[in-house]
This record gives C-alpha cells, sequence and structure tokens, in this order.
C-alpha cells in the first residue's frame, strides 16, 4: 500500500523547531526527527540547530554515513513546497544529492576564514603534540 506524499509550506515546517517538536528540510524533503535527538550522536541541539532553515548543508558537511542516510527514511514524513522557501528567503536544496551547492551571499569571508584556521589547527595541533611528547622522550634519554 503506497502512502501519499504530504507536501509542507516552509513557514509550516520552521513552527518545529524545538527540542520537543524538530522538523529538518533536507535535499527538499520533510523529516521529524524529534524522537532520534536523544540518540544523535552528536547530541540533540546541534539537530535542533539546524531547523527553521534548509539544513542539506548542514548535513552533508558532516558527512554522515550511508547507514545514517538510511535512517533518515524512517523518519520522512513529506516533501517542501520549495516555492514557498524562495519566498521567505530561505535557500532551496540543491537539485540533485551529489551536486555542488549554491555558495550561499550571507557567508563572510570571515566565516571562510575561521574555517580555513580551523582546518589548520585541526593538522598542526597534532604535529605540536607529537613534536612535544618526541621532545620530553629525547630530554629524559639525556638526562
Amino acid at each position: 500500500m503506497s502512502r501519499e506524499r504530504k507536501v509542507y509550506t516552509f513557514a509550516d515546517v520552521s513552527q518545529h523547531k524545538t527540542y520537543n517538536d524538530c522538523w529538518l528540510i533536507i535535499d527538499g524533503k520533510v523529516y521529524d526527527v524529534t524522537k532520534f535527538l536523544d540518540d544523535h550522536p552528536g547530541g540533540g541541539d546541534v539537530v535542533v540547530s539546524s531547523t527553521a532553515k534548509d539544513a542539506t548543508d548542514d548535513f552533508e558537511d558532516v558527512g554522515h554515513s550511508k547507514n545514517a542516510r538510511k535512517m533518515l527514511n524512517d523518519y520522512y514524513i513529506g516533501d517542501i513546497d520549495l516555492s514557498t522557501m524562495k519566498s521567505v528567503g530561505a535557500k532551496s536544496p540543491p537539485s540533485s544529492k551529489h551536486a555542488q551547492p549554491p555558495q550561499s551571499s550571507t557567508r563572510t569571508s570571515s566565516s571562510s576564514s575561521s574555517n580555513l584556521t580551523a582546518k589548520i589547527l585541526q593538522f598542526l595541533i597534532p604535529l605540536i603534540i607529537l613534536g612535544l611528547a618526541f621532545g620530553v622522550r629525547f630530554y629524559k634519554k639525556s638526562e
């Protein structure tokens, strides 16, 4: 028996933005993830922060596993009316799952700069720790 697809407006979905009532828009589909918040590995607050907007970029940026993508099917409740997203200035989802999303005009160069800084630090901090460990070992051997 096939289920009829429900179509929601952006305004409808935007009302569900609390820990006790959480809906997401990902790739043009609407998901009620309220029951999953306590089980989300990154914490429910991370998910709630992606409500009332197109959460596609947030979902893709994390690099979710195939299993996580399959789990979305359990929470699918309908589709978003894309015309309502454009009318309120919300960013529309990409047309295909593998398409590069357009760059948002609201992103600032400081945001891009902080992302670059974070990536550099993710690389440098382990190297610094490793260097300190070798330095301590060398110092202990020379005593």
